[in-house]
């Protein structure tokens, strides 16, 4: 069976109809162009119609499929009834107008043989739809009927594709010489007599008219595109039949063909026709592609007009198509407009398809562009606002060259300058009775670890790293420590003298002299035990964030254990709280030096220090933390440098006077009152 009208896709199955061919296109070829079409355009927001037929919903479930993979979202979706006799028919067709009004489409597709797209076309025009763009199929695009409505104008812009199909030569004149015996009286009374003879169910009705038609009433129909299908159909199995004889230009053999023969080639050979080459392709078809038509008005006339071809790609001649709209541009038809690159869909409302373009977030960047969230950059890369890619994450920390870092190594450089003048002043006038009352020897060894505390700033400054990280608490615990360890026998002599004035004499020998260095060291030898402890409850490692900063990834040093911090730490505040419980109240007879309120405003210092770090400390997250440790350890040395030693530098150098033992006079040898 080979058709020349049947253009339904389920007939392209070769397995369940082996013997069927045709010479027209399917309509999943209608189905592509009219999505190509509306892509060209840019109207992704349409209303489709078919008429209650085959024909009507197979080319509509078509259409819808492919719609829905080239981004055409269906604002609405219906069908017409194709008996209009029947009483529900003008119901239907007003519920659609008003459907198609709602949506605020100004594109529908139409699938519908010419009879339902008159009476929904007749509809729009009545209940004032307004004007729209129709893409159309030949089904009635090509009919005298659709076109013939009056004010047809109105409804806008008519679009379609239509079958390119050339021209039968010698058809339109054997048409007319055959209409010259349809006018007989002889061939419409013969024609009465045969009809008569056959089942009026068969013929339906007889032609009552066969003696009035005119060529006039058929001449339009003979240039259609339904013609040429004909005859192709005609000749396919001819040359097949011709073929499987092995006909010659003379004669053909009179043998026997199997259907299965003819079928062979059927499939494998092409023929032409008309000086045409034609071929059934896999699906048993003779695709020859399509005409775009345009229904252009011209004084009230219309003409399809050719605007476009399609054959696997669409080629649309532009300026030919005069849309309705006052500039004569195609109008917008959009649910949604075309995403920016940088922009996801944001679903809004209830259909799927529509949505709005929002921009994605910092960290985040527009993969695709049907994406409908925007995928989030790795941890070690970032992204600004409305980006399409990621990019790599400079690293933070506190740089070598940055103002901030200067200023505090600038600080850090006067506070080592200070320690090393105090220890040079200390080590001149280390004989002197002020020299010997603060210490003696013990006053440069607190100088030396004031100043390596001091040059321990540089460990938090740079890249950081696990090892540095390790020694930044370290440092700055035992160099602190060897400061105060020095204090220790200082403090110990005041207390006994003040407080144990009984067991002073037996334990003075004790804190004095070279004893005194043993408990230097002893309380040394604490702060190193406990900074075992530390290293081993858990030592400050090496963070990498990646939250704190959107554009870089922070390096900055974290404390794994708190307790371990405090365990560091907790045996120089008890040093310190103990060296102000003893030395706070120490009262010295009028123009004698008070050594222990040195003691005593050093301790202070550090306390204040101390309070506002934790706060600080504990909180930050950012270059600032390291920042904050720079201070803290330069504010405690110039706290110890500017309450303890300078005093006793300004009495050195400005006031040589007071250097002397009845000023200075050791508090052993104080009597206590």
């Amino acid at each position: 069976q080979v058709s020349y009208g049947a253009s339904s896709e389920s007939l392209s199955h070769t397995e369940l109809y082996p013997s069927f061919y045709r010479t027209v296109p399917s309509d999943k070829n209608l189905a592509e162009a009219v999505v190509m079409l509306l892509n060209h355009f840019g109207w992704n927001w349409v209303a489709t119609v078919g008429s209650d037929d085959e024909y009507g919903r197979g080319a509509q479930a078509l259409f819808l499929s492919t719609a829905a993979t080239n981004n055409i979202c269906i604002a609405f979706e219906g069908l017409i009834p194709t008996d209009l006799a029947e009483p529900s028919a003008k119901k239907e067709l007003e519920d659609t107008v008003r459907m198609i009004n709602s949506t605020k489409v100004n594109v529908v597709v139409l699938f519908a043989y010419n009879l339902p797209a008159q009476a929904l076309l007749e509809h729009s025009i009545a209940m004032g739809l307004g004007k729209k763009v129709w893409v159309g199929t030949e089904a009635w695009m090509l009919s005298d009927v659709a076109a013939s409505i009056p004010n047809i104008q109105s409804i806008g812009t008519v679009l379609g594709f239509v079958m390119r199909a050339g021209t039968v030569p010698g058809f339109q004149e054997y048409v007319a010489e055959l209409f010259g015996s349809v006018a007989q009286e002889e061939f419409c009374r013969r024609s009465r007599e045969l009809s008569s003879l056959v089942n009026a169910e068969v013929l339906h009705t007889q032609c009552q008219q066969c003696d009035r038609v005119t060529l006039g009433d058929i001449w339009p129909r003979l240039s259609v595109t339904t013609v040429q299908p004909v005859h192709v159909a005609v000749y396919s199995v001819a040359h097949a039949l011709h073929r499987a004889l092995g006909c010659t230009t003379k004669s053909c053999p009179k043998t026997a063909v199997r259907s299965w023969q003819l079928l062979h080639f059927m499939n494998t050979l092409p023929f032409e026709v008309n000086g045409q080459s034609f071929r059934f392709d896999q699906s048993h078809g003779t695709n020859t592609g399509y005409k775009l038509i345009f229904w252009a008005w011209r004084n009230g006339t219309l003409t399809n007009l050719p605007v476009g071809d399609y054959d696997q790609s669409l080629y649309i001649r532009r300026s030919q198509i005069q849309f309705h709209t006052a500039d004569k541009k195609e109008p917008a038809s959009e649910c949604f407009r075309r995403c920016q690159p940088g922009q996801f869909r944001r679903i809004k409302g209830f259909n799927l398809c529509c949505y709005d373009c929002t921009d994605c977030s910092e960290n985040t960047y527009w993969s695709s562009t049907h994406s409908t969230s925007c995928s989030p950059c790795p941890r070690h890369q970032w992204a600004p606002a409305r980006s399409t890619r990621c990019h790599r994450r400079s690293e933070r920390f506190l740089f070598w060259d940055e103002p901030l870092a200067v200023a505090l190594v600038t600080l850090m450089g006067l506070t080592a300058t200070l320690s090393c003048v105090t220890a040079l002043l200390f080590l001149k006038h280390l004989r002197t009775p002020l020299a010997r009352v603060s210490g003696g020897g013990r006053s440069l060894f607190a100088l030396l670890t004031l100043l390596l505390q001091s040059l321990s700033c540089c460990l938090y400054v740079g890249r950081p790293s696990a090892a540095l990280c390790g020694l930044q608490q370290l440092s700055y615990a035992l160099c602190l420590n060897g400061c105060f360890s020095t204090f220790v026998p200082k403090v110990l002599e005041i207390t006994l003298l003040t407080e144990f004035p009984g067991c002073a004499p037996r334990l003075l020998r004790w804190v004095r002299h070279g004893r005194a260095w043993l408990l230097v060291a002893a309380s040394l030898l604490v702060q190193v035990s406990l900074c075992f402890c530390h290293l081993h409850l858990g030592p400050d490692f090496l963070v990498v964030d990646y939250e704190s900063l959107p554009r870089e990834v922070l390096l900055v040093c974290g404390t794994q254990s708190w307790a371990a911090f405090a365990l560091l730490h907790g045996y120089n505040s008890c040093l310190a709280f103990a060296f102000f419980l003893c030395t706070f109240m120490v009262q010295t007879p009028a123009r004698r030096y008070n050594v222990a309120r040195g003691i005593t405003f050093a301790t202070l210092i550090c306390f204040v220090i101390w309070i506002f770090f934790l706060v600080i400390f504990a909180t930050l997250r950012t270059v600032l933390r390291a920042v904050a440790q720079i201070c803290t350890v330069l504010a405690t040395s110039l706290g110890i440098l500017g309450s303890y030693f300078v005093p006793k530098c300004y009495i050195m150098v400005f006031r040589p006077d007071l250097n002397t033992g009845d000023y200075c006079q050791n508090p052993a040898e104080e009597e206590p009152e």
